[in-house]
């Protein structure tokens, strides 16, 4: 996958079908159901963006700690209540998710382990929803995320996440949920070389995917 070209200096404001309430209402409870029928119950706080994702600002965070070990994040933002939003991929079109293996536990104005890949997380899901809408991205794809000047890129996987078969569906639309997983550069360069599947298989057999944790060594 290429490089995700840095277009969020200038953010423009996304078109958007004027839907009435109910209609964006009843959107919510069915996307809240396709979510936990996937990854369990939704956790009763959402991290609420000040600048809403549809002007420019980053996606809301909703949090699934009943899945599996630590904490899955989701995005609920990408699709309209059309089931329109990122460009269609072959699979069709998703919502976002990634995860942490920290407990859902946030401390405020304290920089604990969960706090901290909860806020980059947000960072790379805000950046992938916004790009979806201008590039086609389909699982086991690679992509660079840029960061402030000085930093690194975040380096990021895309698979199809339908675990035991269970696909994510708003109503009685199917869709899918595409992972975002950060991995290290090494990782991401053997992804390149030698396929995504091979990676993720090691990422597995290590306890590893599909968590973004960083906090460990490279499995290359």
């Amino acid at each position: 996958m290429e490089f995700l070209k840095k277009l969020f200096g200038k953010k423009e404001k996304l078109v958007e079908k004027d839907f009435a309430e109910e209609e964006r209402n009843m959107d919510y409870e069915l996307k809240s159901k396709g979510l936990e029928d996937v990854l369990g119950k939704m956790h009763n706080m959402v991290g609420h963006a000040i600048i809403p994702f549809a002007i420019g600002g980053t996606v809301d965070m909703y949090y699934f700690p009943n899945h599996i070990k630590g904490t899955g994040f989701a995005t609920m933002e990408l699709l309209d209540p059309d089931g329109n939003g990122p460009l269609q991929n072959k699979l069709g079109t998703y919502e976002l998710v990634a995860f942490t293996k920290f407990d859902y536990n946030p401390i405020e104005e304290t920089q604990t382990p969960f706090n901290l890949i909860e806020r980059k997380a947000c960072g790379f899901l805000t950046s992938i929803g916004m790009y979806s809408s201008q590039a086609i991205l389909n699982p086991k794809e690679t992509i660079e995320v840029p960061n402030g000047e000085n930093e690194e890129n975040t380096c990021l996987i895309f698979d199809l996440y339908e675990p035991d078969g269970k696909k994510f569906r708003i109503g009685g639309r199917e869709h899918h949920l595409l992972l975002c997983l950060q991995v290290f550069r090494s990782e991401m360069d053997y992804a390149r070389q030698n396929g995504s599947d091979e990676l993720f298989k090691i990422l597995k057999e290590k306890g590893i995917y599909p968590y973004s944790d960083l906090d460990r060594d490279s499995v290359i």
